[in-house]
């Protein structure tokens, strides 16, 4: 049985496919702070993040007729934000090959206010901790950061991925040993 909220998604698609504006950013801004954490676990910068996260929602309003009113938007738009990331690693990864480096402006940085020294050794192993997520394959890192890090089932994240629950299980279980391979403290 589908409730109120399902009726008032399944009408905002009707109205989105038919090229309301309006309509598509009520639909898709109740998503939009998920999305964006989402895509700065995959991406690690928060600009390259809010912009896939447009190229996201861009390529969903051009590709508006192909929305399935029976089909919840949440799921739709998190594989579209997951491509997007992908493109976005690719393109790094290229760069990286090219010889053209990165610097990641958005990473954080220790204080050096005194008597901090707590707060300098955890912000050392958060950035190593994301160093090494980053590291890892995509397909490890997608099913860790939609499971540990995003909180969804393994259920929903087979879902989302095309994939078995088993496979997620697989993959997540395979990321944190490999993190636990690469830190002393995990």
């Amino acid at each position: 049985m589908r409730g109120p909220d399902d009726t008032l998604e399944r009408d905002l698609i009707e109205k989105v496919r038919a090229g309301n504006r309006a309509a598509f950013d009520q639909l898709a801004g109740v998503h939009l702070p998920r999305l964006l954490r989402l895509s700065r676990r995959m991406l690690g910068s928060g600009d390259e993040a809010q912009d896939a996260l447009q190229n996201a929602l861009a390529s969903t309003w051009i590709a508006r007729a192909k929305l399935d009113p029976s089909k919840p938007i949440a799921a739709y738009l998190t594989t579209v934000t997951l491509n997007k990331c992908r493109d976005r690693m690719r393109r790094r990864k290229a760069a990286r090959l090219l010889g053209l480096g990165a610097f990641d402006p958005d990473m954080p940085v220790a204080s050096d206010a005194p008597g901090a020294e707590s707060e300098i050794a955890d912000r050392q192993a958060l950035e190593e901790v994301s160093r090494a997520i980053e590291r890892l394959p995509i397909r490890l890192r997608e099913a860790l950061v939609l499971v540990a890090i995003d909180g969804r089932s393994q259920r929903e994240a087979a879902e989302l991925l095309g994939v078995t629950e088993k496979t997620i299980e697989t993959r997540v279980y395979r990321a944190r040993q490999r993190l636990r391979e690469k830190l002393d403290f995990v």
